[in-house]
Parts: structure tokens; C-alpha cells; sequence
């Protein structure tokens, strides 16, 4: 019966020690997010199998002793439904073998049960996200989805076997993302990049077999484009400085974006969330949002002028610098980045208000607080201090982001051979 709890399930084959035994168990291979796999696991003849679930859990919500998903997980009772499905269509296949006397190894159960539940490429899809937001990366499951229901109303249909994702097909794809939605290219390697984890995924948990792989040489390559980084002068930054006439919302724009750009270009997510603790000893030191790394970075004069603008006499030692995000609840992960993607785009419409009245021939973002950095630093910077002042974990990283804004080499190069 369905309603059987996964031990009762367990005790079927637990009660002749020449029978198999079936279990449900949480592999101790964790995955780049740091979930572990849920897995049954078939013995037999002292050899076992296992038959993968697609879903991985963080190892706080197992229940060791009754080898379940515990209801602190959020999709719980879906994932132990799931459980429950695999572990009967085992014991199915394991019971018809007794009954009917032929010999059955725990692999061909394992091929077995995989046949009978064939997962798609949708379906993985969808337990990837949920993988996804049972750890909290709201950002990256949110985008994740919109790319999934946008390939599915694209191929027409919900169910999606891995052999039907040709390079015709994908290629199709792109050409839809390019001409059809005019997005750029970039966009439509990202959809690539996420049918190919996806597909990869498939390949590993045993899904999906290698040779209908539609991605690498000879097939489906992602190359990823170089972006064209375009960041302001040191003249128009002047320009932001030196601004009058403005509302106060546009010059509360400004100052966050000058405090972005004053840091190095920290990130419009990270300068919201600055509180007056981050601040000590004439130096601003914070975690960073994006990868948890600890910043240290002298407080510039310019930078004080702008924080000492927003110095409330009731402002607490925790509270937030800027308003934008106050009343958040930040323990919800979900309700902090909906805040921020609000935030920003009130910053960034304001911004370009600002540019439209300065006459700045250049889309002003908060995003391109950065690329300004990176412009005006160009080569000035050794190329290793530009990596601890951009939090780069390699310089390789660096190397790549910088060569958009280094032209002095080349443009000496050039006057070397066309001045004679």
C-alpha cells in the first residue's frame, strides 16, 4: 500500500537473509550546491545497486532512523511520495522474480525500475529548481525557471525525452532566442549552458545515455562572447559629483551610485545592505553577498562626505545606511532579493533621468559603477592589486574583466606602426 511508511516497505525483504533487501539511504556524495542524493539502494548476493530519485536534499532534513524526508523540508510529502514510488516498483520487480522463480541481480532491478520511470528532460528540470530553492538561491532558481518554461513552449510539449534534444533542435532554439525574441547572444548561451547541466546531470544519475550528447566538438559549442563593457569617464563621473538641480530621489541615486563606485565598484546589492557596523576604524568591512568573501577597503574622503549625509542621530549600530531596503525581513531570502530587484530598477530609472539632464551619452546603471572603476583604472593598476580591490578568487578572472578597459598597449603598438 501506498500509505506504508518506507520501513514497513524495508521489512518485507529484511525477513529471509537470502532475499534482497531494498532502501531508501542518502548517498554521502554531495553535489556542488552541498545536497546529498537520495538514493535506493538494492542488495543482493552481497552486490548492490542504486536507483537514483533526481532529487538531492541538504542533510539537516533526512530522518536517519525512518529513512525519510523530515517535514521541516518544504516538499516533503512530495519527495517522500517519490520515495515510496521507487521503493514499490523495486519491490514489484524483486516479488515477480520470487513468484515466478528466475533469477534477477540487483543491477537488473536497478535497469529495471529506471526503465519503468524513465525521467525526461523537463522532469529533472523541474527537480533541479527544487533543489534550487530548498537552498535558497532564490536569484538562481527564479531565472532558471523562466529559461525552463521558455524551452518548453518552445519545443510544444511537457515531456521531453533526452534523445529528442537533438543539435537540430538546439540549434532551432537559438535561432528562436536570436531572431525570434531578439535577445543577444549572450542571452541565448545561457539557455545553452542550462539545457547542457541539465542533460549533464541526466548522464551522471545514469538518465540518459552519452552517446545522444548533443554538446561538444563537432556539435552544440558554447563559447561564451565577449561583453562590451562601457563605463564612464573620469569627466562624466566629475559630472555625478558635481550635479545640481536634481530631486532628491535623483541625487540619492547618485550617492549610492558614487559609494558603489568609490568601494571599487561593489555591487548595487551589497552597498543596500551596508550598515553603520561595517564601518570601523576609518575602514568599510563587510561579507559579500555574492560569494561570502570578507572585504576590507579604506573609506575614501569622498566616501565620507556621501555617509555622513545619511548619519541619523536615531541610527542604531545595526541599522541600514540607505533606506531602500529597510522594513525587510532578511531571515526570507525570497522577500530580500524581490527588495533589492525593486531597488535597483527604481535606482537604475532615476539614474537615467540623470544622464538625459547631464547630457551623459552612455546608459547610466548602477551596474556601471564597476565598469567605471575598471575604465578609469585601465592601466594604472597592477593587474594583481585590481584583483584583491574586485574580490576576484583568480586573476584569470581579473585578466578577462580588465582587458576591456587596458588599451594603452595596443594603442602604442598601433602608433608604432602607422606613424612613419
Amino acid at each position: 500500500m501506498l500509505y506504508l511508511c518506507c520501513t514497513q516497505i524495508l521489512y518485507l525483504y529484511n525477513q529471509d537473509k537470502n532475499m534482497a533487501t531494498v532502501q531508501v539511504v542518502l548517498r554521502k556524495k554531495k553535489n556542488a550546491q552541498n545536497l546529498y542524493p537520495v538514493t535506493i539502494r538494492i542488495t543482493k548476493d552481497r552486490k548492490t545497486s542504486f536507483i537514483s530519485t533526481g532529487q538531492y536534499i541538504d542533510i539537516k532534513f533526512w530522518d536517519v532512523q525512518n529513512r525519510r524526508v523530515k517535514k521541516s523540508h518544504p516538499n516533503a510529502s512530495r519527495l517522500n511520495l517519490l520515495i515510496l514510488k521507487k521503493l514499490a516498483q523495486a519491490n514489484d520487480k524483486l516479488l515477480d522474480s520470487e513468484i515466478t522463480e528466475d533469477y534477477i541481480s540487483a543491477s537488473q532491478v536497478s535497469e529495471s525500475v529506471k526503465g519503468k520511470d524513465k525521467i525526461d528532460f523537463f522532469s529533472l528540470a523541474d527537480l533541479d529548481l527544487e533543489n534550487l530553492k530548498s537552498a535558497e538561491k532564490h536569484s538562481q532558481y527564479l531565472t532558471q525557471k523562466g529559461r525552463v518554461r521558455k524551452f518548453k513552449k518552445f519545443v510544444g510539449k511537457d515531456v521531453l525525452p533526452f534523445k529528442e534534444i537533438t543539435i537540430f533542435l538546439l540549434k532551432n532554439f537559438e535561432s528562436y532566442i536570436l531572431n525570434q525574441e531578439k535577445r543577444k547572444p549572450r542571452t541565448a548561451i545561457n539557455y545553452m549552458i542550462l539545457i547542457r547541466k541539465i542533460y549533464n546531470l541526466a548522464i551522471s544519475e545514469g538518465l540518459a545515455e552519452h552517446s545522444n550528447y548533443p554538446f561538444g566538438k563537432g556539435k552544440i559549442q558554447i563559447r561564451i562572447p565577449e561583453s562590451d563593457k562601457v563605463g564612464l569617464s573620469i569627466e562624466e563621473v566629475k559630472m555625478l559629483e558635481n550635479a545640481s538641480d536634481l530631486t532628491v530621489a535623483q541625487q540619492n541615486a547618485i550617492n549610492v551610485w558614487l559609494t558603489s563606485f568609490y568601494f571599487a565598484g561593489i555591487r548595487v546589492s551589497d552597498v543596500l545592505q551596508l550598515r553603520k557596523s561595517d564601518f570601523k576604524d576609518g575602514r568599510l568591512l563587510y561579507r559579500m553577498n555574492k560569494n561570502q568573501k570578507v572585504v576590507s577597503l579604506k573609506v575614501p574622503e569622498k566616501a565620507k562626505t556621501i555617509l555622513e549625509l545619511y548619519k541619523e542621530p536615531t541610527l542604531g549600530n545595526n541599522d541600514l545606511i540607505f533606506t531602500y531596503l529597510r522594513g525587510t525581513n532578511f531571515s526570507d531570502a525570497k522577500e530580500l532579493l524581490t527588495r533589492i530587484k525593486t531597488s535597483t530598477r527604481t535606482l537604475n530609472r532615476r539614474l537615467e533621468l540623470v544622464a538625459k539632464q547631464l547630457k551623459i551619452d552612455k546608459k547610466l546603471s548602477m551596474h556601471i559603477a564597476r565598469h567605471s572603476f575598471g575604465n578609469i583604472s585601465g592601466d594604472k593598476i597592477p593587474i594583481q592589486m585590481l584583483q584583491k580591490l574586485y574580490r576576484h578568487s583568480s586573476i584569470t578572472t581579473t585578466i578577462a574583466y580588465q582587458s576591456s578597459f587596458m588599451k594603452k598597449d595596443t594603442d602604442d603598438a598601433l602608433d608604432k606602426v602607422i606613424n612613419f
